[in-house]
């Protein structure tokens, strides 16, 4: 009986404890539950106190976006991010969709003057590493807008405004953030030139005057691209005044051009290396490339040539181991000649020499450009200009040397000289067994027995050349050649071409002063009849204030205007 009470009570304890453990385990289960749930019930609202925080800031962020845009649009918003296509332009304005159109108009945009834009890189997630890459791999610009005919949900943008909102690379999809804004009118800007060079070009500032009437804004840190002829220069944008970007339109700005540092200068460059009278320079240059040289003609040497005194020496020592060189002169503004474009040449094989004297109708006090060209090979050399005196005989020499061709003479029959008639049968005797007349028509030049098998002629020119001097004259005289016009002409009638027919030719604008393409033939039938070029007709038609009645009058009209109505003056 004790033992089942025992049993009965053994059991019933082991239940309670059991009932204990279970009843333990669940509050525990209940406790974990509630503190499962407490976090997630923490996770909701710490996301969502982090969703109303973006919310806010994202409102914060628009409305100062806004204000920002009111600031610096003048009461106009107008914010749009459009995929960046390119297209071939000159200058600064670029393309917007018709829609941009219909929404400036509506804010009345048009009425406020010329319209700028702000142009910044959209950075996208993954285009970048890091921020950093980003910061320096993009900048911000501006510019004007040339016309509203883009595609829907694009921007054509100029290679000079692509150039500079996409320095490194272009993304995969480039999106930019085009946003209006006002620009105050330029007062002053400071450029570096990239490379040395562009100090040589005649008037820089009135070709950097004309560049810039195709721009609408610059910017600091900008890189402004100026063309002169078919040479290229950049300009870095140092400094801005009133501010860090500005318009350029209908305003008068004081530049200043400051010396690139020695980190920018470039070999590639066109450079004129100044040379002095009676000192060499040393040099080599490769086939296919053009070293460049400037000497000036003061008016006291000039004073000199005219009189007959002196004469200009160009001479050129070259080596003559498997290179050759060509040499090639021109007067300023012609800056850079070559071989399409230049006003004297000299195509010696080896060293060779130009002779300027008073009997050069473009020769004159100024500034003379030399380029030596490597014809074959890569070739040392030593350049050197000289004023050289005149020899000149003295009159009682020449009467003298006149009148013993008086005497008594008969012409030779091999050489067709005047040979005394006392010594002509010795002299053709001698003539006969040594030298030979050529037979070339036109020529009938006295040569050696040994030099005649060297002189030769050209069959298109007629010529006379060393037989080793042919190769290269049927080369750079008889070569066809390609005008950048698309023209194809030989040398002679090529330097014409460009002289005067070429519609790429650099010309004096009679307008802007500036060195300018010339273009084809004006539009406008009277500026034909008054010898304008394209250029001339275009630039000519910029109106200014007459000095005399204060009318606006367009430029190439200026001088019958004054004609006019104002004969007195």
């Amino acid at each position: 009986m004790d033992f089942e009470l025992r049993r009965a009570r053994e059991k019933l304890d082991k239940e309670q404890r059991e009932r204990k453990e279970r009843a333990k385990l669940k509050l525990e289960r209940e406790r974990k539950a509630k503190e499962e749930a407490k976090k997630q019930r923490d996770a909701i609202e710490a996301a969502q106190r982090s969703r109303r925080l973006d919310a806010i800031e994202a409102q914060l962020k628009a409305e100062q976006q806004m204000e920002e845009s009111l600031l610096s649009g003048r009461g106009i918003v107008f914010y749009k991010i459009l995929e960046a296509v390119p297209f071939q332009g000159s200058g600064d304005k670029i393309k917007l969709p018709p829609s941009c159109f219909t929404e400036l108009s509506n804010q009345g945009a048009f009425d406020k003057g010329p319209m700028y834009f702000q142009l910044s890189l959209v950075h996208q997630e993954g285009s970048s590493n890091t921020t950093d890459d980003e910061k320096e791999n993009s900048r911000t610009t501006h510019s004007g807008v040339l016309e509203f005919t883009a595609d829907e949900g694009s921007v054509a943008i100029p290679p000079h405004v692509w150039s500079n909102l996409f320095p490194v690379d272009t993304p995969m999809v480039p999106l930019v953030e085009v946003r209006y804004v006002r620009l105050p009118k330029g007062t002053y800007a400071k450029l570096q030139p990239d490379g040395i060079g562009f100090s040589d070009l005649p008037n820089h500032k009135a070709i950097l005057e004309t560049s810039l009437r195709q721009h609408a804004t610059l910017s600091q840190d900008d890189v402004l691209t100026v063309k002169y002829g078919e040479f290229t220069y950049s300009l870095r944008v140092l400094e801005l005044k009133p501010s860090s970007s500005i318009s350029v339109l209908e305003t008068d700005i004081e530049v200043d051009i400051v010396n690139p540092g020695v980190e920018s200068e470039r070999t590639d460059q066109y450079v004129l290396k100044q040379l002095v009278f009676g000192t060499t320079e040393s040099g080599s240059v490769e086939e296919g490339n053009y070293m460049f040289y400037k000497f000036s003609i003061d008016d006291d040497t000039w004073e000199k040539i005219v009189s007959d005194d002196v004469k200009i020496e160009v001479k050129i020592d070259a080596e003559t181991n498997g290179g050759d060189t060509d040499l090639y002169v021109s007067r300023h503004p012609l800056i850079f000649p070559n071989r399409h474009q230049h006003e004297w040449s000299s195509h010696d094989v080896g060293s060779k020499t130009l002779i300027l004297t008073s009997k050069d109708r473009n020769l004159g006090t100024g500034t003379y450009s030399l380029a030596v060209y490597g014809f074959k090979g890569t070739t040392k050399y030593q350049v050197s200009v000289h004023v050289q005196e005149n020899s000149k005989r003295k009159a009682g020499q020449q009467v003298m040397h006149s009148s013993s061709m008086e005497v008594d003479t008969v012409e030779c029959r091999n050489c067709k000289h005047f040979i005394p008639s006392r010594s002509i049968a010795l002299h053709e005797a001698y003539c006969s067994r040594h030298n030979v007349v050529c037979p070339h028509a036109g020529c009938s030049i006295v040569l050696r027995m040994e030099e005649a098998k060297n002189h030769v002629h050209c069959n298109k020119c007629g010529q006379a050349f060393q037989s080793g001097e042919m190769e290269k004259h049927m080369k750079v005289f008889h070569e066809p050649l390609r005008c950048p016009c698309g023209v194809v002409l030989e040398k002679e009638d090529m330097v014409q071409h460009q002289a005067s027919d070429c519609p790429m030719r650099l010309i004096t604008c009679r307008f802007c002063g500036d060195m300018v393409q010339a273009g084809s033939s004006a539009m406008d039938v009277r500026d034909r009849l008054r010898g304008l070029s394209e250029h001339e007709s275009i630039c000519g038609s910029r109106t200014a204030p007459c000095d005399s009645c204060g009318r606006s009058v367009m430029l190439k009209d200026m001088d019958m205007h004054q004609v006019a109505v104002h004969p007195k003056n």
